[in-house]
């Protein structure tokens, strides 16, 4: 019997996550279709069990909050499963021809590279509010670098003549390559360099 691929098209069984911190939290199960639709919503961490992939299509879907304000989309996206699905195999097709590589291991091996290991928290002691350096866990590690990710293409592709699926492939594969071109990188340079300073 056959191996699924994911899209039909691309192997992740050979695919493998080298942060220890991030191994049980990358599900590479693959899914003809990735859609499951919400189903296991109610279940405690039911995202740690869903294939990584389907997880950039629902970010794709809805970006998230950047600065207390609901972030702007592109215009393609209005709610509708399936153009999340047609941008992500898009993108994905872009960047195995412009890397020659599997797209999905590409797209694993960049949220390795953007997950960032801290985080700042305002405590307040008598009235004045300091900063403190705090460890991020896994599941947060994830989530925020497919919302930098997905708001770093959508703010490119914005008012551009690029696509959505050439921003996002170049926003994947600079995260894949360390680049600082990357929203995903720069941010987390950022964040880590002020939990530095507030330790």
């Amino acid at each position: 019997m056959e191996a699924i691929k994911a899209f039909n098209r691309w192997e992740t069984s050979g695919i493998e996550v080298v942060d220890s911190g991030l191994k049980g939290y990358i599900t590479l199960t693959p899914r003809l279709v990735p859609r499951t639709g919400a189903r296991y919503v109610g279940n405690r961490f039911h995202k740690s069990r869903t294939f990584i992939v389907e997880r950039l299509m629902n970010k794709v879907m809805a970006v998230g909050h950047s600065g207390k304000k609901h972030f702007k989309t592109s215009g393609p996206i209005t709610g509708k499963a399936n153009t999340a699905y047609k941008i992500v195999e898009d993108t994905f097709k872009l960047i195995e021809a412009k890397t020659k590589e599997n797209p999905v291991k590409v797209f694993v091996k960049a949220l390795e590279n953007a997950a960032q290991r801290e985080e700042i928290v305002t405590i307040e002691y008598g009235g004045a509010r300091y900063p403190k350096a705090v460890e991020c866990s896994p599941q947060r590690r994830l989530d925020l670098a497919l919302r930098h990710m997905t708001q770093g293409s959508y703010n490119k592709s914005f008012n551009s003549k690029k696509s959505i699926e050439e921003c996002l492939s170049e926003e994947i594969i600079n995260a894949y390559r360390l680049s600082a071109a990357s929203h995903a990188i720069s941010k987390k340079n950022e964040i880590e360099r002020q939990a530095d300073s507030a330790r």
